[in-house]
């Protein structure tokens, strides 16, 4: 998509408010065309040659009425643009972050977080600039037709002279906006990088405190602001240069109209009200060359903008940013998801399909290739297997997490073909190898907006077995357990995440290595309360841990992103030197990490 066609496509977002916005601004830069014709009639009077003849006062009551008039489209015209600008801005940032949050949860950007919120910051800013002062330079255009046409009925050379080297004196800084757009480029690169290094070092404290690494953080840290200030010096530094030059050619066009009006007025071919209405005219009609500079430079910046945006599409097309759909403003008008959206109507699960799932990784050429599982409601099935072999990758896939290459999934034989839409609440629950908590309280980190509805959240708490923990904290559930959740273990982080997805009721619970850090009863319990409480839910369990592997109905056991072997713990005992070195390394404490609450 070109600059032009994203333009245009963004008008057409709202075309009557745009062409309204229009309307009045046009209507405000044509009105000084009355007060110019009624000043140059003021000057001529005092000479005797004006054609009005209605006196001093009455030219001061229709500049009055001028100026009255000119105020209140204003006034209009500043609602009209805040309105257009705000929903076109809304709506652009409402189709990235859609867009953001239907991909694969380990594709939703392709930039860090921070350089994410500069993209929806300053590039849809800048978009918003250059879409408005479009309004601008049409209505000055229009201005500038109707004057120039005065003008020249009054002295065709006078007009030339005055405003052909103007004209030339703004194109040939016009040339450099070209520059101006790389150095807007480099100052929002170095702006995202600095944003992105803020939201990394917030998010990794403890890593970076635990390697020393404080000063060398900072002067990266540092580097990042260095080449922020240079690069942002360079682009404010030619912005206000050809700012000077646009504003300053009004003095240059005075000073030629001086020297060229008095000759002409001694001749008697140029009076003091023409004189009057060219200097009149003069600001505006500069003002309309420098606008459409300005308007020039924001379309060129748009362009950086539009370039920026497309990257965090990651290939979709352009038009995804300018889709049309309804934006709801008013606070409370959208209705709770769980209440009204047919999407998360709960089906019971009879039967899980899964039939040549397959995924690579474009950087490693790793995942997984040709897997298919079954899962029937109620089952209890554990995908184990050595580090790397592709159980993580599995539960991401089918969830749509990440984005399959092949196969095919199906619900109760009903294919499923958008796996990252249906596997939500109420038809699937997840929790991830990595709990993600925010810096709020930990009821608030379980519900994420939940209702609490007969004590869910109270049992979700015991079935995660963390009754004990939350007695224990000084304001229980209300304690705020910090960014990532630092004030907790590891285990208790991973039975908040648990809790968060037990409180959620569905029809398939996936676990991903939920219990890693935990010691073996609380393990032991963990399974316990949830075999005995899920009722006809099944449960996709990733673990190499004999506590869930005790409870499985069914087994299966990955190696090299494929399935060796399946089966219940004796089959696989009897049959799989694979599962043997898992069950019997467990056994033997060679399970990995095993921490302490």
């Amino acid at each position: 998509m070109t600059t032009f066609q994203f333009l245009r496509r963004l008008i057409m977002l709202r075309p009557l408010l745009y062409v309204g916005n229009a309307l009045a601004w046009t209507v405000i830069y044509l009105i000084p065309i009355a007060p110019g014709l009624i000043t140059q009639q003021f000057f001529d009077s005092l000479t005797g040659s004006d054609s009005l003849k209605i006196g001093t006062w009455g030219i001061i009551a229709l500049l009055l009425a001028a100026a009255l008039a000119r105020v209140a489209m204003i006034y209009v015209g500043c609602i009209t643009d805040v309105q257009y600008r705000f929903r076109m801005s809304m709506i652009l940032r409402r189709n990235l972050l859609g867009h953001v949050l239907k991909q694969p949860g380990a594709r939703a950007i392709p930039v860090s977080p921070g350089e994410a919120i500069s993209y929806f910051r300053d590039d849809v800013d800048q978009t918003e600039e250059a879409v408005s002062w479009s309004v601008d330079v049409f209505g000055l255009t229009c201005f500038a037709i109707v004057s120039s046409y005065i003008l020249l009925k009054i002295d065709v050379q006078m007009t030339l002279l005055v405003f052909l080297p103007l004209v030339l004196v703004v194109t040939v800084a016009q040339l450099a906006t070209t520059r101006l757009q790389k150095y807007r480029a480099a100052s929002r690169e170095s702006t995202a990088r600095v944003t992105g290094a803020i939201s990394e070092m917030f998010g990794n404290v403890q890593a970076i405190q635990v390697a020393g690494a404080e000063d060398r953080v900072i002067e990266r840290f540092r580097r990042f602001n260095e080449d922020r200030r240079k690069t942002m010096l360079k682009d404010k530094l030619l912005g206000e240069t050809l700012d000077t030059v646009f504003t300053n050619s009004v003095n240059l066009g005075i000073g030629l109209i001086l020297l060229l009006a008095g000759a002409k007025m001694r001749g008697g071919s140029f009076t003091v009200g023409d004189f009057s209405l060219f200097v009149y005219y003069l600001t505006f009609v500069t003002q309309v060359i420098s606008n459409v500079g300005k308007f020039m430079t924001y379309f060129k910046q748009m362009t950086v903008a539009l370039a920026r945006m497309t990257e965090l599409l990651q290939g979709a097309a352009a038009g995804v940013l300018t889709r049309r759909g309804k934006l709801v403003l008013a606070k409370g008008s959208r209705p709770a998801a769980e209440a009204s959206d047919p999407a998360v109507a709960r089906e019971p699960l009879r039967a899980l399909e899964v039939t040549g799932l397959s995924y690579r990784f474009p950087d490693t050429g790793r995942g997984i290739e040709n897997v298919g599982l079954r899962l029937e409601g109620g089952s209890f099935t554990v995908v184990t297997g050595a580090i790397g072999s592709g159980k993580t990758t599995l539960v991401r896939t089918l969830l749509g997490l990440l984005p399959k290459d092949e196969g095919t999934i199906t619900w109760n034989g009903k294919p499923v073909e958008e796996p990252g839409t249906f596997f939500t609440p109420a038809q699937s629950a997840y929790s991830a190898q990595i709990p993600r908590l925010y810096s709020d309280t930990l009821r608030n980190n379980i519900l994420l907006g939940h209702r609490d509805n007969d004590g869910e959240l109270a049992r979700a708490v015991h079935d995660s077995v963390m009754e004990y923990d939350v007695a224990h904290l000084q304001q229980g559930l209300e304690t705020v357990v910090g960014p990532r959740g630092v004030k907790l273990s590891g285990g208790q982080m991973q039975r908040a995440a648990a809790a968060r997805m037990l409180v959620r009721e569905a029809e398939l619970y996936v676990f991903d290595d939920v219990s890693s850090a935990l010691d073996v009863e609380t393990e032991q319990k963990l399974w316990e309360r949830i075999f005995a409480s899920r009722g006809n839910a099944a449960c996709l369990v990733v673990s190499h841990r004999r506590a869930a592997l005790a409870h499985a109905d069914h087994i299966i056991v990955m190696k090299d992103g494929r399935i060796e072997s399946e089966g219940t713990v004796d089959e696989l005992l009897a049959a799989s030197e694979t599962f043997r070195e898992l069950w019997y390394g467990d056994e033997r404490g060679k399970d990995g990490r095993v921490q302490q609450d």
